[in-house]
Order: C-alpha cells, then structure tokens, then sequence
C-alpha cells in the first residue's frame, strides 16, 4: 500500500497544513516502470529487464529493505525526495547552465525610438520588481490552489520566496543553493547591474527610502555614461559563470585570492536580481533569435559577458526592443518565472510610466562599478569560458514557431485536455521523423505537497505510440473511427498518468528515492539501476513542458541530451507558441524538421477531429469532464463556458507590445516548469532526471 497521510501536517516555510508527499506501494511502481518500458525496448532487453525487476521486488530482497528505509526517512523528512531530488536534478549536474539549464521567457519585442526609452522601461520594471519583492517580504502574496480535478487544494509557496533572495554557488563536485533565510541577516537592498560587460552596485534603498522610478532612471542613466568610459574597463568576469560548474567553481577559488574581487562577488551573491541593459544585437530579430540570444546573450561579441548565471532572476532589456528574463532554475519552478513575469508586464501596462525625463538631483550617489584584480590564470580561464560559450552559440539549433490554424479552443470543443493532445501530438512528430518512440519527460508539479517541486510524467505510452503507428501507418488502413478511438485511448493515458505524477503516485521520484538510498547505505548498486533499460528510461530524447502565459510572452530551454529536443509550448485560445531547440551537431536531430512534422501532425489530428466530430457519443463528451490537465499547469480546460474575445483596450496603454487576456482566461494557474537538465548525465551514471 502507499503511505498517505491522513491528517495534513503543518510546518514553515510556505507549507503549512500541506500534508507531506505520498510514498507509492514497491510493487505499483515496479509494475508501472515495466509497462513504461515494455514498448520502447526490444523484447530480448524487456526480458532481461523484467526478470531484474522480478528480482528487486522479490519478498525480502532489496527493494523491501530500501522501501522500509524510504518509509522511515518520510516520517523524518518535511519531504522525503526534495534533497534526493536538488541534488540530482540540478546541484550535481556539471553542466553550464546557459542553454544547458536556464531557461528563459521572452518578451514580445519593444520598440525604443532612442537610447533613454530603454531605460525607461528598465526603470520601470525594477520598480515593479520592488513592489514585488514588498509582497513577498510581507508574506502578502495569495497562496496559490490547484485548479481542475482537485481543485480548491492550496499549493506550497516555499519557492516564490527564493526568488530574491537566493543564489546557486558552483562547487567543484556539487553546487550548494544559498537561501538568504535567516532573520539576522538583512535583506538585500541593491540589484546589480551589467552593462558592456561591467557590473554596478545600484542601492535601491538609500536613507530607508526606496528610490522612485525616476531616481532609478537617474541612476541607469549614470551607469550607462560610467559603462562607456573605455579607461575604465574590466575584463567581462561574467563569462566564467556561464561555463561548466566545476570549471567555475575552480576559477571563482583563484578570485577569492584576491580581497577586492571577494567584495565584488560578495555584492555579486547578496544583491536582488540582476538587470542585464545589453547592447543591440544585430538588425533580426525574429522571435527565434531572440529566443536564442535570450539563452546565451549572442556569446562573446554580442552580451554573453553581460551575465552572471548563478542569480534566479536576469532581467535583460536590450537597447534594440530584445528583452526578457533569464533564469537559474534550481530555485523554483516554471509557475514562479510565469507569475511574477506577468505581475511585472501587468504592472508595467496598469501603471503608465509618467517620466519625461531623468531627475538632475546630485544627492544621490553615484552607483558603484565593482571592480576585479585578474591574474594570468584568470586570464586564461576567460579565454576557455569565451571559447566554450562560443562553440555553445554555434550549436544551437532553436525554433520558435506560432501555429495559427487553432488553439486550445478547439481541444477544449473536442471534449479534450489541450496538454494532453499536444503532448501526443509531439509523439506523432517524433515518429514522423524517427520511426521510434523515445523516453518523454514532461513535468508534473507536486506542490499540493510541502516543499513540493515536481515528478515526471511519461508522455511515451503504449496507447499513444499505438495512435502514432496508426497515423502513420501507410499500406495498413485505419478507419477514421478507428483512429479517433485510439487518439482518445492516447489522450485518457496521458491524463491518468498525469494524475498520478500531480498526486505523488509516479514512478520517478520513488525510483530516485530507492537508488539515493542504496547508494547513501553503501549498498552495491541494485541491478534495476545498472539494467540498460534503466538507462533508457532516464535518457529524455524528447523534453517537454507546456508554459501557458496570460501575458503576450514565450518560454523556452535547450535539449537535455546531445542528441534530444527541448519542446516548450504555450497553448493560447485560438494559436500555440512552440519553442523547439536541439543542436547542430547532432547528426539525428534537426529543429526545422520536427517543427514540421509538428505542424503536420496538428493539421493531421484536427482533420481527424472534424471529420469525426458530429459523430462523437454520449460517453466520448463526458470524458474532457472528468480529468484535469496536469502538468505544472492545472488549467480549467473541462469549463463548458466559452471564453469572450480579449479585450483589446488593456493593451493600448504605455507598453501596446504586451497583450493581455480576459478575466475567464486568467483562470489558468501556469504551473508548468521548464525541465532542468541533469538528465544529460542519464547515459553516465543512472541518473533520473
């Protein structure tokens, strides 16, 4: 049986009265994990597989040791994955974090018809920043609940409030995620900011006044006069952060020699945010090239010094209209990026900045440009870190497309959940392009849960690759009836699994949880966990998450693996943004392709849908009201009230750019998180993503 628990259990941090994350039964998740495999294996491996599994589940053999194990650490944890799960998902992970980790929003693009509306709009969003962060100091912010199945259930908020006040530090073997918690310590009252590479201290708190925004322009507007000074400049040090975490680690050890440049990361580490004010990157900027210059800055000749990586929030405004927000993951999830983005732009449209012009009071100081002493070594390491973030721009391979023959409207008509069709919709694309089911993540979040993150949910089911093979099928003719019984067969797979993974009850984290503590009481690793099928599970070719806005806006992130692809998508009511990325050097992949077999494949499904329509049965309508969308977003799909067109005239206001919903669309809890990359070692270690 699983451990529940029955009464909710309370505890601080933004998770009172949430009850603790469920342990699923051994045995339900070792039969799960077979039927995950069963048809992405072939029959010798799946043979092989089941007798190991037999094996480990067998009545006092391992499995029973490590599940009594795990039933004894939940009883003495608040959350008995959450480390298991940091440490594997994000802190262990070598890997640089831009395009590897960070993901990204990316703004629509602005239009600044000269150098000081740039910073108008930088000001204007560091004064929705501090309202923000006011919010949260006051612990003011609603607590968010689930919405669709269980709805009315309220969520874990622990991670908004990491959101300015943490900090992810490298480490040579594991990084540690800092949290400025403690009551003694002050809370930061400066953001810093990059501009041509250089970092600036900009107090927001001066005399215990909190600077106006046209103080705030006042002071961007000096630090961009004090960033031309040619005399003055420093080497970009913020490359290093953008390099692998061990090679940072090591180069921030040969810093710290130095006293001046452990006051400058000192500053560095304790500030709020970073604003990145970057400089025009070239004469396109279609939404892929933003989306890719938001991932790494456009590398060394462009803004990839302009960084520091290891801060949760980068807010970047270009000098050219390419503005976003870059983020370090391994403090919250997706649903903290997309609901203070969206209060920023709410914000920013609901409050019509009044500046004319920045204030010529002298009072203020000066912000302060951080200064750095470089030896020949950290010389060195900067030409490696440039080198490396070079080869990374080279080999991304991004696409960010906008279907525009229907949106979630029409799933929704179809008596469907639109996460869950558009997740088969990826299956289709996939074997369209290579005549194979691979492993899926998508994430799923447990935030009903205290110190909930998330768990995964296996898109690759028997049912769906049984619907692909039939759209695909060829010489072997499937009806239509036939193939619209199967496209439901895929989508109610999907949604039961979904279930499962927001409830606790996947098979991930309880995996993770029995190889964590195998390895942490010395044991000889189980052979579940050596099994190649194991290796193929945790091998995420195709990486998804959808990341629905009420804001005109994107999300995106690279592949997990060498040779995958990211797939970020944002079902809006009448169009989706799909943001695909893998990379060049990749023989198998290629973004282009896939977006095209994407596009296909959602043609190819609506056909399918309105040839089929008037035909559906009384059982098939009642199907989209009984299950919840899921992901990190638990949207209210199954609603039979049709939503009104948006109202245009919240637009028109001082930024047109940004567009936003109506009242009945707001409804959608954007809960989903882009998937963090420690996947990639999968292939080396075991390791579960």
């Amino acid at each position: 049986m699983p451990v529940l628990d029955r009464e909710p259990s309370r505890d601080s941090g933004g998770g009172d009265g949430l009850p603790k994350l469920p342990l699923p039964a051994l045995k339900d998740t070792l039969d799960m994990y077979l039927s995950c495999m069963k048809h992405l294996l072939t029959e010798e491996q799946f043979n092989k597989t089941q007798n190991v599994v037999k094996q480990f589940g067998a009545p006092g053999g391992v499995g029973e040791l490590l599940q009594s194990k795990l039933m004894e650490r939940r009883e003495n944890k608040a959350n008995w994955v959450y480390e298991y799960w940091m440490n594997d998902m994000y802190l262990n992970n070598r890997l640089a974090l831009p395009v590897n980790s960070s993901p990204v929003m990316v703004f629509p693009l602005q239009h600044f018809r000269a150098p000081i509306d740039s910073l108008r709009f930088a000001a204007h969003m560091i004064s929705g920043v501090l309202e923000y962060k006011t919010l949260l100091d006051s612990r003011s912010l609603p607590v968010d609940y689930a919405r669709g199945q269980l709805a009315g259930t309220p969520l874990c908020m622990e991670q908004y409030y990491r959101l300015f006040t943490s900090y992810r530090l490298p480490g040579t073997e594991r990084d540690t995620l800092v949290a400025q918690e403690s009551s003694v310590m002050p809370e930061p009252e400066h953001i810093i900011v990059a501009c041509k590479n250089q970092f600036f201290v900009l107090d927001v708190v001066i005399n215990f006044r909190r600077l106006t925004e046209r103080d705030l322009l006042t002071q961007l507007d000096k630090i961009t006069r004090m960033a031309d000074s040619k005399e003055e400049h420093l080497p970009p040090i913020g490359l290093l952060t953008s390099d692998g975490r061990t090679e940072w680690a090591q180069a921030r050890s040969e810093l710290m020699r130095e006293s001046t440049n452990r006051d400058a990361l000192d500053m560095i580490e304790r500030c709020m945010c970073l604003v990145c004010l970057d400089d025009p990157s070239g004469p396109e900027l279609s939404d892929t090239t933003r989306a890719m210059l938001m991932l790494h800055g456009g590398g060394v000749a462009k803004n990839g010094g302009n960084r520091w990586y290891d801060k949760p929030m980068q807010f970047v405004v270009g000098a050219d209209g390419c503005c976003g927000v870059v983020c370090e993951h391994s403090a919250f999830e997706g649903i903290v990026l997309v609901q203070c983005t969206e209060y920023l732009l709410k914000y920013m449209i609901g409050s019509p900045s009044k500046l004319v012009r920045a204030a010529s009071v002298s009072e203020l100081p000066a912000p302060r440009r951080l200064r750095w002493k470089c030896s020949p070594e950290i010389h060195q390491l900067l030409a490696s870190s440039a080198d490396k973030l070079q080869r990374q721009v080279k080999n991304l391979d991004m696409n960010v497309y906008r279907f525009c023959d229907y949106g979630k409207e029409f799933i929704k008509k179809q008596k469907m959940s639109p996460d869950a069709y558009i997740q088969v919709a990826l299956q289709l694309a996939f074997y369209r392009c290579h005549s194979r089911p691979v492993s899926t993540y998508e994430s799923a979040s447990i935030r009903r849960f205290k110190q909930g993150r998330v768990d995964n949910i296996r898109s690759a089911t028997p049912e769906a690759l049984t619907f692909v093979k039939a759209m695909t099928g060829g010489k072997l003719r499937t009806s239509d009836t036939e193939k619209m019984e199967l496209l439901r067969d895929a989508i109610t797979a999907q949604t039961k699994y979904t279930i499962l993974s927001i409830t606790g009850m996947a098979i991930d984290n309880h995996l993770l949880g029995l190889r964590e503590l195998a390895h942490e009481l010395k044991m000889e690793k189980p052979e579940i966990f050596q099994d190649e099928a194991f290796l193929v599970s945790n091998q995420f070719i195709l990486s998804t998450s959808q990341v629905p806005t009420t804001v005109e806006m994107f999300c995106c992130y690279g592949p997990v693996v060498p040779n995958g692809y990211g797939a970020c998508y944002n079902p809006q009511s009448d169009h989706i943004i799909f943001s695909v990325s893998s990379f060049l050097d990749s023989p198998q992949t290629c973004s282009a392709e896939f977006v095209k077999c994407l596009v296909q494949g959602l043609m190819d499904i609506g056909d399918l849908c309105n040839k089929c329509n008037s035909s559906s049965n009384t059982t098939q309508k009642k199907q989209g009201q009984t299950l919840e969308t899921h992901t990190q977003t638990e949207t209210n799909w199954q609603s039979k009230t049709p939503q009104r067109p948006a109202d245009k005239t919240e637009s028109q206001q001082s930024l047109p750019q940004f567009v936003l919903k109506t009242p009945d669309q707001t409804k959608v809890e954007a809960q989903t998180q882009t998937p963090s990359l420690a996947e990639t070692h999968a292939l080396k270690n075991g390791s579960k993503s």
